[in-house]
C-alpha cells in the first residue's frame, strides 16, 4: 500500500463491543501507514465509540435503525428513501484503495459492494452471504480466537509488522467533568463499583434479585458505593433491582454517553457486567478489574480482553451454546451471588492492601 496516496474504509457497524474490539486494528494501521486517509462506517448506536477519534479522518454514520423505525412506524417512506439515496451517493462519491468489511454480515456486505474500492477485504468467517461482496478473504487461524485478535489478522494480511496498540476510547474533558458531577461525593470517600446488569440477549441475563443481593453485600461488607449503568431503556429494570435492595445505589442508566460511560468505568475499582458492550468498554479503558458473568457465550471469543479481568462461569455442560433464547438458562442460573461476590471481594481487598 502506497502511504500518503491511499484511502481506506473500515466498515464496522455494530455492536458496541465489536466496535471497541476494532480499535486496535485502527491504531496499528495508522501507526504503519501514518499518511493514509482512514474513514470509518458505523451505525448510529455504536458511533459514540469512534466519534471524534483522532486516528479517523472521516466518520460515516449509517442510521439504519432510525430509517426502519421511521419507515415502519411513521410512514415516512418518501423522506427516508431520499435520505437513503443521499447516503449512497455520498458513499460512492469517495474512491477507496481498500475497503475492509469487519462486520461480515449481509448489511455490511452490501455497503462494501456499494463503496468504490480497488480491493475489498474481509475475514473468511463472514455470514449471510457477505463473502460474495469482497475480493479477498483473510483466514482466521483459530475459530476460538478472540474477536480483537481476529481483526488484527487483517493488519497482518496488509503487511503490518508492529502490532502494539492501546485500544482506549478517546474521552473529552467536558465528559470527564460531567461524570465527576454525576458521581459527586461518592468519588472521594468510598470505593466505586459499577454494575451493568442488562444485555440484549435474554439468555445472558442474571436474576434481578441476585443483582440486588450482590449490591447490598458490596455496600455493607465492602463499604463500596454501587453505581448501576445501562441505556435509557434499562432504567426501569434497574429501578426494579434497586427496589429489592436494602441499601442505596446510584442509577445512571441513560444518563451517560458512551464516552462518559468509558470515563466512569475508568474511575471505578471494579466493573461487574453481563457479556455486553459496556463490559468491553470497561476492558478497553483499563478499568482496574472487570468481572464478567458468562453463560451462553464463550469468554475465549468475546470475553473482556486483557489481564485485568475475572470471568465468572458456572460451567454448565451446555455452555457455550450461543443461543439467544432458551427455556432452561441453567448456565446463568447456576452462577450464585457468592461466586460473584467472592471475585469482587478478592479484587477490592487486594487494592486496599
Amino acid at each position: 500500500m502506497e502511504d500518503g496516496k491511499s484511502h481506506i474504509l473500515i466498515i464496522k457497524l455494530s455492536a458496541i463491543g465489536d466496535v471497541v474490539h476494532s480499535l486496535p486494528l485502527l491504531e496499528v494501521l495508522r501507526e504503519t501507514f501514518p499518511l493514509v486517509r482512514i474513514d470509518w462506517l458505523v451505525e448510529e448506536n455504536a458511533s459514540g465509540i469512534v466519534e471524534g477519534h483522532p486516528l479517523i479522518d472521516s466518520l460515516l454514520v449509517f442510521p439504519r435503525k432510525s430509517w426502519l423505525r421511521r419507515f415502519t412506524r411513521k410512514g415516512e417512506g418518501v423522506s427516508v428513501g431520499r435520505e437513503v439515496a443521499r447516503f449512497i451517493r455520498g458513499l460512492r462519491s469517495r474512491r477507496y484503495d481498500i475497503v475492509i468489511d469487519l462486520q461480515g454480515l449481509l448489511k455490511s456486505g452490501i455497503l462494501a459492494f456499494l463503496a468504490r474500492g480497488k480491493r475489498k477485504i474481509a475475514l473468511n468467517n463472514g455470514r449471510e452471504g457477505s463473502a460474495l461482496f469482497v475480493h479477498e478473504r483473510v483466514a482466521v487461524p483459530d475459530p476460538q480466537m478472540h474477536a480483537l485478535e481476529r481483526y488484527l489478522c487483517i493488519a497482518r494480511y496488509l503487511g503490518v509488522k508492529d502490532l502494539r496498540w492501546d485500544g482506549s476510547i478517546p474521552v473529552y474533558e467536558n465528559d470527564k467533568a460531567y461524570v465527576d458531577t454525576l458521581v459527586g461525593g461518592r468519588a472521594f470517600d468510598r470505593t466505586l463499583v459499577a454494575v451493568n446488569p442488562m444485555a440484549k440477549w435474554e439468555t445472558k441475563l442474571w436474576e434481578s434479585s441476585r443483582f440486588a443481593l450482590l449490591a447490598d453485600l458490596i455496600n455493607e461488607k465492602l463499604t463500596a458505593a454501587v453505581i448501576f449503568t445501562g441505556s435509557g431503556a434499562d432504567r426501569g429494570a434497574i429501578g426494579a433491582i434497586q427496589s429489592e435492595m436494602k441499601t442505596e445505589a446510584l442509577n445512571l442508566a441513560g444518563k451517560t454517553t458512551l464516552k462518559q460511560l468509558a470515563y466512569l468505568y475508568q474511575r471505578c475499582a471494579v466493573v461487574i457486567s453481563t457479556d455486553t458492550g459496556p463490559m468491553h468498554i470497561a476492558a478497553a479503558m483499563k478499568s482496574p478489574i472487570v468481572v464478567g458473568l458468562f453463560g451462553p457465550t464463550s469468554p475465549l471469543r468475546t470475553g473482556p480482553y486483557g489481564g485485568r479481568q475475572r470471568v465468572v462461569r458456572a460451567g454448565a455442560a451446555c455452555s457455550p451454546c450461543f443461543k439467544k433464547r432458551c427455556d432452561d438458562r441453567q448456565c446463568m442460573r447456576q452462577i450464585t451471588v457468592d461466586m460473584v461476590y467472592e471475585a469482587v471481594k478478592e479484587v477490592i481487598n487486594v487494592r486496599r492492601l
